[in-house]
């Protein structure tokens, strides 16, 4: 999908106090930059925000950074913050694939993935955010007792993400469902995003799956 470009987006992202520039100067030092030990839990590709300000608002206990690859999108985030004013939410405008040099190790407790990408040429297979080779770089910054949250309306990808944690030699899977939101026990306490919401409204089950190391 072509995302359209929104002029002024990249000035007003790197304008905001919300969006953190040089992330990397702060690899291993998240804890000071937060100015508490409270746990840090992340949402890799977070498009418009809603979920991890949700999340936030109902839990001001943990610290929550969202990433967003394009300025287009996060632009959206930065505006809904400049009303909330969370002051335990910061946003990065990065490639995950660079999140190690971002994260030292046990820095991250929660990984969120939500309606990622899922690339269906199978050329493409290791960029999906649930392949072998982001599981090797979230291993490197995931605390020890952390875990990863994976929802999709896609059936092939979730296949391919439990084959992925199924196959792998460091990670194991903790919970999944094919149909989340008739699923009492993971859908308690669920946060939706956007997207959630506009693909159960059609009738589209939600996949989720739990995976811890």
């Amino acid at each position: 999908m072509r995302l359209r470009n929104i002029p002024g987006a990249n000035e007003a992202v790197a304008a905001s106090p919300y969006c953190i520039q040089n992330a990397a100067e702060h690899r291993g030092q998240w804890h000071a930059f937060f100015e508490n030990d409270h746990p840090i839990h992340i949402e890799i590709g977070m498009g418009k925000g809603r979920f991890l300000m949700d999340l936030a608002a109902l839990h001001p206990e943990i610290n929550y950074i969202g990433i967003e690859r394009y300025t287009s999108v996060l632009l959206r985030a930065v505006q809904k913050m400049d009303t909330l004013q969370l002051p335990n939410v910061h946003f990065l405008c990065e490639d995950a694939a660079k999140l190690p040099e971002i994260f030292a190790p046990e820095e991250v407790d929660r990984i969120y993935l939500n309606f990622s990408d899922p690339w269906p040429k199978d050329r493409h297979a290791r960029r999906r955010l649930t392949s072998h080779e982001f599981l090797d770089r979230y291993d490197q910054f995931l605390t020890a007792d952390g875990r990863l949250e994976f929802k999709t309306d896609n059936p092939d990808l979730f296949t391919f993400s439990l084959e992925e944690i199924e196959t792998s030699d460091r990670w194991h899977l903790n919970a999944s469902t094919r149909d989340l939101h008739h699923d009492p026990s993971m859908n308690e306490g669920n946060i939706m995003t956007e997207y959630e919401e506009k693909f159960s409204s059609k009738g589209n089950p939600i996949c989720k799956l739990i995976a811890s190391r």
